[in-house]
This record gives C-alpha cells, structure tokens and sequence, in this order.
C-alpha cells in the first residue's frame, strides 16, 4: 500500500503549534532547531509565543506550517516505521 502526507496550508497556523511534539520527541525538536538555522532565525520561538499577528504573516506562516508537519513527519518515521 502507498502512503501520502497531506500536510495543512496557510490559515490553519497557531501559536503553540509543533510545541508539545518538539517536548515529546528529539526528531520534532531538531527539525524545528534546523529550521531556525537554515532561516538564520527564532522561527520556533514565533511558533511557541506569537504573536499571532507576527505568527499569520505570509513570510512566517508558510515556513513555520512547513516545519510543524516536517517535524510530525520525522516523528512518524522515526518512531513509528513510517516511511
């Protein structure tokens, strides 16, 4: 059987987003750290406290939705042999 990700588009961005993923699982947290290097900045730290107004910008908005389902796919494979 295939598998498909269908990963959430702009509009459904949150402050808290990836959160409890990134405390529950190193694969959440080190994409999330990787991200904020490739970006050369605390997009994680916009994702945890907002604003939300920071938070819905596009410039924002789609990096940090790409890196909150990056970060649930990691998870997935990682600890759940998905792949």
């Amino acid at each position: 059987m295939k598998l498909a990700f269908v990963f959430p588009g702009q509009g459904s961005q949150a402050v808290g987003m990836g959160q409890e993923l990134a405390k529950d699982f190193a694969a959440a947290k080190a994409v999330l750290s990787e991200v904020d290097e490739v970006l050369g900045q605390n997009l994680s730290g916009l994702m945890a406290d907002g604003p939300i107004e920071a938070l819905t910008l596009t410039e924002n908005a789609q990096p940090a939705l790409m890196a909150s389902s990056l970060a649930v796919m990691r998870v997935l494979e990682a600890e759940f042999d998905v792949n």
